[in-house]
Order: structure tokens, then C-alpha cells, then sequence
């Protein structure tokens, strides 16, 4: 990441407020928990804590003010995730990848969106690489971590002492020691990683994450966030992230700082590039490889939801190869347990 222009304050690219914008929704959401009525007012302490933020790390995300978006109220998985409050006893929400340093810019925001949906704050808990931004959460909200108690847990999911490496809870023991460790769950705040909610986990919100990595570390991911949801019928994991039509690279958008590395390694482009799924390849992964165990019977186990959408990427204009001809998409994606 040194290398990065968004990590060098001389390359990376400078703040535009012309990308500052709420809607409706969004303006009432951050009315009602910073308490600062008027708009003007509202749009400089936004811009006051973006600024603080983009000097840890000029994530473009942070520049075109995706944290003020409420994107997991908008994902169709949420409504499912919701659906658990009515129907099972203290349910647990894992918000993963929730600040910058895994280049997510919501700095919290969706874990006080299904707080304010009605989700127990004590059974919500959000994981990133750092602390920092989660921390720019609470100045962002006016919040402390006494009145906006919900767990941190700060780690990299791919390292051991974070995570534990195993798979989804197939087979029927499995099941069985989950179910009947039930009251065995710690405190959520007392945490120091997230291998003692492996099977206990109700939903899990992963967005803009998957996309960060390889095709090989996004099918590790996905059997590790599996390995934390709970083998009970209606368990979700659920997000948004880059996808194309078939799956492969979106070369669209590099980074002009990374072309040129490419060029001087005598590298193809497409190795600095992200990998994208399609809604076909994502189903099976899922199906096939994280949750078809020896038996092949993924289908039974899971139900796969992924829709293209066409997306607008302005943003992307001036510091990356993108034109403005060119077409980007997110999926919406949501797996349950059936």
C-alpha cells in the first residue's frame, strides 16, 4: 500500500466536495444521530471528519463520500437479516470490513443503521484491519463507545489468530456442538477475535470487500465468513461489491499510477486489476466449493441471490484509465442457510 498513490499526500487525488450529496433518507438518518439540524451545518462536519479521514488514507471511496451512503438498508439481504430479530432469541450481526482499511468508507454507518432498525447494539460487532476509522465513527456521529456500545474487533480475517481457518458447519455433529454450545457465546465487547463465534454468527454485512482480492483469497474469504455464520435455517451473509457479466478483471478502471508499475515490471495490466465475480461464478462458488462439502449437495444447504447492476462511476474519471464510455457494475448478493 505505500506504493499506492492514495498513501503518497503529494499523487493522490485531491478532495472535491462537488461529490457531497444526501438524499432524503440518508439526510435524515445523519440529522437524527449527529443531532445537527441545519444542512450547511451537517455538510461541513462531514467534510471536516472526510478530511481527517483522507489523510490516513486517500481511499477514493473516502473522496467521493461513500460513507454517507446507506448502502446496506438498500441491499435485498438486509430485509432477511431483519427478519431474524422477530424470530430468534439475541441474534448477532457481524459487520466485516466496515471502515477504510480494507477500503470501506462507511466508518460504522451500517452498523448504526440496523441499530436504529431496531438490532440490540449489544449483539452488534464490526471487524476491519485498524481502529482508526472506526474511531472517526464516533466523531462523525458524535458518539462514544459508552453510548454507541457496539463491539470492535480489529484484525486481519486472514490471519489465524483473528479467525481460525475452517469451513461452513456441514456435517450433522458439527451442527450439533454448535446448537449445543448455544449459552456458551462470550460477551461481544470482551472479544480479541472472531474464532469464538465460528457457527454463532445470525448475519453477516460484507460489502465492497470481496473485490479487494485475488479470485483465490476471495474463495479463502468466503469459507472463513462461512465458518462464523450459525447452521440454523435463515442465517445470511450478505453485500455488494466490483462485478462484471462474466467473470475476470475489470481493467475499466486501474489506476494510472498502477499501469505504469505494470509497464515497468513488464507485467500484463490485468495483474494490478480487480477481479471481478459474475452472479453466475459467485452461485457457484458458494454452492460448489464453500458449502458443497464431500457430498455435493451445496444446493440443499444454501440459497444464492446475485443480481447485476449497472452503476455510474464519475468518480473514476482523470486519476484512472476509466473513459467515459465505460460500464461498471456491482452485485447484490445474498447467501442463506435453508
Amino acid at each position: 500500500m505505500a506504493s499506492s498513490i492514495y498513501a503518497d499526500p503529494v499523487l493522490k487525488p485531491k478532495l472535491d466536495t462537488s461529490f457531497y450529496s444526501l438524499d432524503a433518507d440518508e439526510l435524515a438518518f445523519f440529522q437524527h444521530l449527529t443531532g445537527i439540524a441545519d444542512e450547511e451545518q451537517l455538510k461541513a462536519h462531514i467534510i471536516g471528519v472526510q478530511a481527517k479521514a483522507y489523510e490516513i488514507y486517500g481511499y477514493n471511496c473516502i473522496r467521493r463520500f461513500a460513507f454517507v451512503k446507506l448502502k446496506i438498508a438498500r441491499l435485498p439481504g438486509y430485509k432477511e437479516a431483519l427478519k431474524l430479530l422477530h424470530e430468534r432469541k439475541d441474534p448477532i450481526l457481524l459487520d466485516i470490513g466496515c471502515c477504510c482499511a480494507y477500503r470501506r468508507t462507511q466508518i460504522g454507518n451500517d452498523a448504526r443503521k440496523a441499530v436504529v432498525d431496531g438490532w440490540p447494539v449489544q449483539n452488534v460487532i464490526a471487524s476491519d484491519l485498524r481502529k482508526g476509522f472506526w474511531e472517526y465513527g464516533h466523531e462523525l456521529f458524535k458518539s462514544t463507545p459508552e453510548n454507541f456500545p457496539a463491539a470492535f474487533v480489529a484484525g486481519d480475517v486472514f490471519d489465524p489468530v483473528m479467525l481460525e481457518p475452517r469451513g461452513a458447519f456441514l456435517a450433522s455433529d458439527d451442527i450439533a456442538s454448535v446448537s449445543s454450545n448455544a449459552t456458551a457465546t462470550p460477551s461481544l465487547r470482551s472479544l480479541t477475535s472472531l474464532t469464538p463465534l465460528q457457527g454463532r454468527i445470525s448475519a453477516i454485512h460484507a460489502s465492497s470487500f470481496f473485490h479487494l482480492f485475488s479470485e483465490e483469497r476471495q474463495r479463502a474469504l468466503a469459507h472463513r465468513l462461512a465458518s462464523l455464520l450459525s447452521p440454523q435455517k435463515g442465517s445470511v451473509i450478505f453485500g455488494q461489491h466490483g462485478s462484471k457479466p462474466q467473470k475476470g478483471f475489470r481493467t475499466e478502471a486501474i489506476s494510472k499510477d498502477r499501469v505504469d508499475r505494470a509497464r515497468a515490471a513488464g507485467a500484463p495490466v490485468a495483474d494490478f486489476a480487480m477481479f471481478c465475480h459474475s452472479p453466475e461464478s459467485w452461485r457457484e462458488l458458494w454452492v460448489n466449493e464453500v458449502f458443497g462439502g464431500d457430498d455435493g449437495k451445496g444446493a440443499e444447504r444454501i440459497r444464492v441471490d446475485a443480481e447485476l447492476v449497472q452503476v455510474e462511476r464519475k468518480d473514476l474519471l482523470g486519476h484512472t484509465v476509466a473513459t467515459e464510455g465505460a460500464k461498471f457494475y456491482v452485485m447484490n448478493w445474498c447467501v442463506t442457510r435453508l
